[in-house]
Parts: structure tokens; sequence; C-alpha cells
């Protein structure tokens, strides 16, 4: 039966807390979005309305299967802003974000974002040229499965907001030459439209990277 999505508030779970919902999963799971860049720093650059997490889609269903008792999982309904409980989803439905409940508490407590990989390497779900190998996509930080924060600025850049653009400015700084390289690459070539593309074009050659520009 679906149920509106806003009479549900937030408690949003800590990383720890993540890995030891998730420590008997039997598929590949990952820390993703701004907790993901977070983790990366070793501090939480702004507060969070919510926690993500991301698996391949073809993982969602054996992620989901894995959640202890007292945690339920819900899938978009037909209706805008409504919920359903995930085992009544149709196989068709776009499962995704998928949200974690903690039943007990009445607060949803994680996102769940399906995106695209296959055995070797991880892919843009928006553009499959974009592609890292697992190694690279996704890093141990601590014994947390980690999403590379070049990766998750990447999904931030189709329409960055403030609070995005807030988030990149404390990350870019910090990436090896290699994961820059990736981000820019990939505004260019998948986003170049976006607002931050504009920080990685030549003056004289609009379409070139700038770290491609011959000094």
């Amino acid at each position: 039966m679906p149920v509106p999505l806003d009479q549900t508030p937030w408690s949003p779970l800590t990383p720890a807390q993540i890995a030891e919902l998730f420590v008997g999963a039997s598929v590949r799971w990952w820390l993703s979005g701004g907790v993901a860049l977070d983790r990366w720093l070793g501090f939480e650059i702004r507060p969070r309305e919510n926690a993500d997490v991301s698996v391949v889609a073809s993982d969602l269903a054996g992620l989901i299967e894995g959640l202890p008792d007292g945690y339920s999982a819900w899938a978009p309904g037909e209706g805008d802003g409504e919920v359903i409980p995930f085992a009544e989803a149709p196989d068709d439905t776009d499962l995704q974000p998928v949200l974690i409940r903690d039943d007990a508490d009445g607060t949803w407590v994680l996102q769940v974002n399906a995106e695209d990989g296959a055995p070797r390497a991880w892919m843009y779900k928006r553009d499959p040229r974009m592609t890292l190998p697992w190694d690279r996509a996704v890093l141990d930080i601590d014994g947390v499965p980690t999403g590379a924060p070049e990766v998750q600025l990447v999904w931030k850049a189709l329409r960055p907001r403030p609070e995005d653009t807030i988030d990149k400015d404390a990350v870019l700084p910090t990436l090896s030459d290699e994961a820059k390289a990736f981000f820019e690459t990939a505004l260019l070539r998948v986003h170049p439209h976006s607002t931050w593309s504009i920080h990685v074009r030549s003056p004289f050659a609009p379409a070139k990277a700038s770290w491609k520009k011959k000094p």
C-alpha cells in the first residue's frame, strides 16, 4: 500500500552504523554522495539531510534481502511523493532510490542508489563511456567501502546546487592529478554545460580542458 514519503522523518545513519547494517552483505556496496565526500576528507563538510549508499543495480535485491530485522525497504510508488514496500514493487519499476526505514524509530535512515557496473569496472550510469576499475571507483577508508571522491563530484555536476559547490570546493584540492583528470574529462565529455565546467576550460579553446593546455 502506498504511503506518503514526507510522513516519515529522516535520521541518517553514520558511516560506522551503515557498515554495521551491511556487515553480512554478500554483494558490493559503498558509501556515496555527500557522506562519501565527508569520509574521504575525514570530517563533515556540512550537515547532511540524508545518507546514501550505492550498489550495482543487479545486486540491489541481494543487498535488501540482507537487511537485519527491524529495517524495511521502500521503493518509489506510482504517485508523486509516494513509496511502497520494496517487495510489492513491479519488476519493470525503476527501483531507485530505495529508502531504508528503521521501523522501531519510524525514521528513514538510508537511501540506496542503483548504479551500473560490470565484474571488472564501475560504469557511469549517465554515460557508459566513463568507467573506472573497481579499486579506483570504490576505496576502502578505515574499513568502510567509499565511493571515490572524483566519482561523487561527477554525479553532482549535472545540476549542481550551491551546497554541491561547497562540497566540490572542499574536495577538489585534495584530489590526485589522476583523479582531477578523470573529473575534468567527465565534465567536458558528459556534462559540458555544467556550471562547473567553466573552471576547466581554456579561454582560447573553450572545449579544451585546462589540464591539456600546453605550458
